[in-house]
């Protein structure tokens, strides 16, 4: 696992003249508790504080957080796809101790809970080295679950997401961004308006899902040089 110091950052985006900046602020930068500007920082910070996205590297004391949180924002905009709503052939999967714990120790994989305003609003999985098609696993970074809960929609914390994995993406040298989405419902937009393009098609690997729902396509996105 990446050593947690390093991702101990915030992100937050400032817009001035039609222009978008991201800007990382770490914990020397600004306190949890009562939030700080250093001097050497832009002044026009200040005004978008309330902004902040903090992506916590998950640890063993939070995986109750990460999987309640996990969990719920996972229901909310996916039961239909289950049979009577029951989600756990996924939620089995996805969300136990145990399963953490074998993700944990992965050093291929990197786990977040995804913060707002001291919030804890959703969760981040991502897959450093995972090849598709002609695209090795050192030029490819798979995004494997962003799950937000639903109260937290629509603030732009989801953009803000994929802003910190296309940084860690170029950091790490990637060709492409891939993920899965489903084909019907509003993830497939916000992808698409993020620069995502369609690449093929797949479903959900689970039999239990209903069959009209298990569609999906194979979302990619080139890494910007700059």
């Amino acid at each position: 696992m990446v050593p947690t110091i390093f991702w101990q950052f915030f992100l937050f985006t400032c817009r001035m003249r039609n222009t978008t900046k991201v800007i990382y602020l770490s914990k020397s930068d600004i306190s949890l508790e009562r939030p700080k500007l250093i001097p050497r920082l832009p002044k026009v910070v200040l005004s978008f504080m309330k902004d902040i996205v903090h992506f916590e590297p998950l640890t063993q004391e939070k995986y109750a957080t990460y999987i309640t949180v996990g969990t719920k924002a996972y229901n909310q905009h996916y039961s239909h796809l289950w049979p009577k709503g029951d989600s756990a052939p996924y939620i089995q999967s996805s969300f136990t101790k145990e399963v953490l714990l074998q993700e944990e120790q992965d050093t291929n994989t990197l786990l977040f809970l995804i913060h707002h305003n001291k919030k804890t609003v959703g969760i981040l999985k991502i897959s450093l080295k995972k090849a598709l098609d002609s695209y090795s696993s050192e030029e490819a970074l798979y995004v494997d679950k962003i799950y937000i809960i639903k109260e937290a929609t629509g603030k732009g914390i989801g953009k803000k997401v994929l802003q910190f994995v296309e940084l860690r993406a170029k950091e790490l040298k990637k060709r492409i961004i891939w993920l899965d989405t489903m084909q019907k419902g509003p993830a497939l937009h916000f992808y698409l308006k993020n620069g995502f393009k369609k690449h093929s098609t797949t479903e959900i690997p689970f039999p239990q899902a209903k069959e009209e729902e298990k569609p999906m396509f194979i979302m990619t996105k080139t890494v910007s040089k700059v």
